[in-house]
């Protein structure tokens, strides 16, 4: 007996104003923008794109009505592995309190205390939350457990959402090794790696005052490294240090925040291959200074763009809204912002799959109720999102 064989579907998306592309051969542009575009996908991937006259005949037609559209965006940094809440947390700093990494500790206790399913529906809220956004790609972050149990499940629940799941273990010193955090480092970098590797397929730590300093910060990336995992660097968040050269010294796919930075912390960051994820909305929540994209762009660096989603110092799942905050506050222009979060956070994966519209790509895009991708800038705080495919699926 044979067993038939269902042709993948093909779909038209015809009539977009203005289609970013991020592939520079196919329009315009570092946004390799295509004006009055169509899209063809072909089972979950690309399979064509160009000028919606010539659009190839499909099985489907999308008639995008004068919509722009966008790759989907790519998350590259979230901590959405949490139970409990920090309003009063957020509205004692609104009123004057200056923001310190010591919040995480209450977020520690609430995530040990909650159920496996709990975590899951929190978890499974924030990313559908995301998507209805626009976002198609998220990586997700441990670092409310900090102990083998904990760390390990947040992994193990993580990875049901996404497949770029982070080891951040190194969060800050867990409360029971306060008066002995080398002790806690060979625990991070012992059996809680052990129990935590086969889960993960990044290894971050907080490199900062207050949580890891820098010689504390290598020997944890440099044990996740030789269990196979790749660095990524919580960096200059909160003061001047050593993690961005840290960093771009260990070939981490990212050193993310980049707040406070030395001419030599920007050399390094143009030099070398890791990219600076810029977190708006953690300065946003915390009344911080913005970092000064425009310095790390002319300087040549590869810049991606996410909002940080965790409960304590930026609650937001929005990558429009952080578009916004880097047009008006970090100096980056409406073109540099979108690819920063599309293309730019593709890069901070180390993904070619994702983060672009062209032939061989992921299916993930975003349809705007707008003429152009400039009004994510434009108009901020506008549901802009008017459709998603995700894997060539509308969702």
């Amino acid at each position: 007996m044979t067993t038939a064989t269902t042709a993948p579907t093909t779909t038209a998306i015809t009539d977009i104003a203005g289609l970013v592309t991020n592939d520079p051969s196919l329009g315009a542009g570092p946004l390799g923008l295509i004006k009055d575009a169509a899209v063809v996908i072909d089972g979950d991937r690309i399979a064509w794109v160009g000028e919606s006259s010539k659009a190839p005949a499909t099985d489907n037609r999308v008639d995008a009505g004068g919509r722009a559209a966008i790759p989907g965006f790519v998350d590259s940094h979230s901590h959405l592995v949490f139970a409990g809440d920090r309003t009063e947390e957020f509205n004692a700093r609104m009123s004057g309190r200056p923001y310190s990494a010591g919040g995480i500790r209450t977020t520690v206790a609430a995530t040990r205390a909650a159920s496996n399913n709990v975590l899951h529906a929190n978890v499974g809220r924030y990313v559908a939350e995301a998507r209805r956004q626009g976002t198609t790609t998220v990586e997700i972050k441990s670092g409310y457990g900090l102990t083998l149990r904990d760390e390990a499940r947040a992994l193990t629940i993580a990875a049901v959402h996404t497949d770029e799941v982070t080891f951040l273990g190194a969060h800050i010193v867990a409360p029971e090794f306060a008066d002995d955090p080398a002790g806690y480092v060979d625990l991070v970098t012992g059996p809680m790696l052990d129990a935590c590797a086969p889960h993960a397929r990044w290894i971050d730590v907080f490199c900062e005052q207050g949580a890891f300093d820098g010689d504390q910060a290598r020997a944890i990336l440099t044990a996740g490294q030789e269990r196979g995992l790749i660095p990524r660097v919580h960096a200059n968040q909160l003061s001047y240090g050593p993690g961005v050269r840290l960093a771009v010294e260990l070939g981490a796919a990212s050193a993310d925040h980049c707040t406070h930075l030395t001419d030599d912390d920007v050399d390094a960051l143009a030099q070398g291959e890791t990219v600076a994820t810029l977190l708006p909305g953690a300065e946003f929540s915390t009344r911080s200074t913005y970092p000064d994209a425009r310095w790390l762009l002319d300087a040549g660096a590869t810049v991606a763009l996410s909002p940080d989603c965790n409960p304590g110092s930026s609650f937001t799942s929005s990558m429009p809204f952080c578009v916004a905050l880097a047009v008006r506050e970090m100096g980056m222009t409406p073109d540099e912002a979108v690819w920063a979060a599309t293309a730019g956070g593709a890069r901070a994966l180390r993904r070619t799959d994702v983060g672009r519209v062209s032939p061989g790509a992921r299916a993930d895009l975003a349809l705007l109720d707008a003429p152009s991708h400039v009004h994510l800038a434009y108009r901020p705080g506008v549901p802009l999102i008017s459709a998603v495919w995700l894997g060539g699926t509308l969702i």
